[in-house]
């Protein structure tokens, strides 16, 4: 006998209920997890960021030993070469303070505060920071 036809079971749009009741089960893990993968990118642009001011604030003090105002030009070159981060929540310290002598070290810090924020609940917060340490020209 030829099994060409199943039995009706008299409710043709149960699978398709089933399939919805499923998705709307399965949706807000899948949002949360997605939110939380983008927070987790977010959170690193801004530490590549964070990393990126310190080496260029320890590289332009290589060069500043003669400039009367070294430190202040450090901090605005480490400032300038973030693109997204706000620049006023930055702190930046550069050790030892002027004068600096030739083959002396100078370490530039920058901290910068994060939160990770899923759903408007602050998951997670503290400070981003880096530390570089270069020789005095």
């Amino acid at each position: 006998m030829p099994r060409s036809h199943r039995p009706s079971t008299g409710h043709p749009d149960r699978s398709r209920g089933q399939a919805l009741v499923e998705f709307v089960l399965v949706l807000p893990p899948l949002l949360l997890c997605l939110f939380g993968i983008l927070q987790f990118g977010m959170v690193f642009a801004d530490w590549l960021q964070v990393t990126n001011a310190a080496r260029d604030g320890a590289r332009k003090a290589t060069v500043s030993r003669f400039d009367a105002s070294g430190v202040t030009t450090v901090k605005n070159a480490a400032k300038s070469s973030v693109w997204s981060l706000n620049k006023s929540a930055m702190t930046i310290t550069v050790t030892p303070s002027q004068p600096w002598a030739a083959g002396s070290t100078v370490t530039v810090t920058v901290k910068y505060p994060f939160s990770v924020n899923l759903l408007g609940i602050v998951v997670k917060s503290g400070n981003l920071t880096s530390t570089d340490t270069a020789r005095i020209e």
